[in-house]
């Protein structure tokens, strides 16, 4: 780390009251925008073969790549971040979302439209930059809660999706999803480019391009061979080659990396007990959070003649998944207080423990849309935690220099999570199955067990979290209060 002097970090001046009350608007907004992304062709997934003109296997790629872009993109425009000032490649990360929405807006064919999609991943890399600036940028006695906001945004995304493309894709040209995206990506960049003050470069040195493109295509191995397994088969030589190609290049890019001086990722850090603890259980969390918006949502639209189903329109399903994001963005200022009490350690076990109890609550009433309601909103208070508390908990344990990288390696352990989950329980979905009417369905057993191990891995999560050191703990959050006592 000779090229890392921590000594030397420049911290921006706190902004006055209102401004940061903009700052952090602001920063949620872009958050929300960019998560949006993620869900708003999830409506339209039955019909994008039609509407592209093309098979099943390629229209998924439209969902794919833009989970294959977004874990690319997180790491790398973390680290440019940390380098070049956080608020300069938040504005590349959204002119990049901008021009990927219009591209789809103007697509009607598979290929413009996947390489739209890639696109739009990449703007998933605002959400960690932007919770990094907020330490630069922030009064101390603000962050906790402006962190925990920020995070929640991402679930907030998501949950607003949903309604948001159902509505417009029953009702309107699915075009104009993409051109309501391109709009709120033009605001986003507008609104950085007015309210959000530069951070000076944390870091010194020079960007890794070797390290990058060696955990690029990991990561595109690793996410492939999860979300495509199910598809190709997992013994095909496809598969297996992709699972077995990941664990060499992100093995190779490690021993890189602890070798360069000027890492994308700084594994000595990351290797620091609270740092390592709090990323896996991001990937556990991740995992949790994905499967009851994959479970869920199918359960509420199931026809009512299978017994189980609750037969909804894509629409109220929807809304029924609304009050999951709105929760998020309620409890997370709660979060805050209590890593204040109590350390970001107590908040994110909490946070897995609530998330286990709603799956349970998900099994118990599932014959019921309020129940699922009931259930959806429990499940996203523990993660509206837990989201708010890992930010804490990483920036207090990292130096200034490297917060940007180490933010954005913990938004890609998230990623990778939800990723596992989508293999993980779509085998369970699409292999406890019977026959309703001719068709090949889910069965209530399929539905009950895919919740079940949603409940089984968040109570890994809140194992995982409750092994963090405490004393460490408590140190990443006087770190948050009290950036002056930080030292390399």
């Amino acid at each position: 780390m000779t090229a890392t002097s921590h000594h030397s970090d420049v911290h921006a001046p706190p902004a006055q009251p209102v401004r940061a009350g903009a700052i952090v608007f602001v920063l949620a907004f872009a958050g929300i925008t960019a998560a949006l992304m993620q869900t708003l062709v999830v409506p339209l997934l039955l019909e994008l073969p039609e509407l592209l003109d093309t098979t099943q296997s390629n229209a998924a790629w439209v969902v794919t790549v833009t989970l294959l872009t977004a874990g690319v993109a997180t790491p790398v425009s973390g680290r440019l971040g940390d380098l070049y000032g956080k608020r300069r490649i938040m504005l590349i990360c959204s002119s990049i979302l901008i021009l990927g929405s219009m591209i789809c807006a103007l697509s009607s064919t598979v290929v413009p439209m996947i390489v739209g999609r890639g696109l739009q991943g990449v703007g998933m890399g605002i959400v960690p930059l932007g919770i990094s600036a907020l330490k630069e940028l922030l009064p101390p006695e603000k962050l906790g809660s402006s962190i925990a906001l920020m995070s929640a945004s991402m679930g907030v995304g998501g949950a607003l999706g949903l309604p948001v493309a159902a509505a417009v894709a029953e009702h309107s040209d699915w075009h104009t999803l993409f051109w309501g995206a391109t709009g709120l990506a033009v605001i986003v960049t507008l609104l950085i480019a007015t309210l959000v003050p530069a951070t000076p470069a944390q870091a010194k040195g020079r960007f890794d391009p070797i390290g990058a493109v060696g955990l690029g295509a990991g990561l595109v191995c690793l996410l492939l061979g999860v979300s495509k397994g199910a598809d190709w088969g997992w013994g095909s030589a496809t598969t297996i080659g992709c699972l077995g190609g990941a664990v060499i290049l992100l093995l190779a890019w490690g021993f890189w990396e602890l070798r360069v001086s000027d890492p994308l990722v700084d594994l000595r850090v990351t290797a620091r007990p609270v740092v390592l603890l709090t990323n896996a259980a991001a990937l556990v969390v991740g995992f949790a959070m994905y499967a009851q918006s994959l479970i869920l949502p199918q359960l509420l639209q199931m026809p009512e003649a299978t017994g189980y189903g609750l037969g909804q329109s894509m629409l109220a399903m929807g809304l029924w998944m609304l009050p999951g994001g709105i929760m998020m963005m309620l409890v997370s200022p709660l979060g805050a207080k209590l890593s204040a009490a109590r350390t970001p350690k107590v908040t994110l076990t909490l946070g897995a423990a609530v998330v286990a109890v709603g799956y349970v609550v998900a099994a118990l009433l599932m014959g019921h849309t309020w129940g699922i309601t009931i259930a959806v909103m429990v499940i996203s208070s523990g993660i509206g935690l837990a989201y708010g508390a890992m930010p804490a908990l990483i920036m207090g344990s990292v130096p200034m220099s490297e917060i940007g990288s180490a933010n954005s390696f913990n938004t890609l352990m998230r990623s990778v999570g939800t990723s596992v989950a989508g293999a993980v329980v779509g085998v369970v979905l699409a292999q406890m199955t019977h026959k309703v009417g001719g068709m090949e369905l889910t069965s209530e057993a399929g539905f009950r067990t895919g919740l079940l191990i949603g409940a089984g891995v968040a109570l890994v999560a809140a194992l995982v979290a409750s092994a963090i050191p405490t004393k460490a703990a408590r140190e990443a959050e006087e770190h948050i209060e009290h950036p002056e006592l930080e030292t390399a």
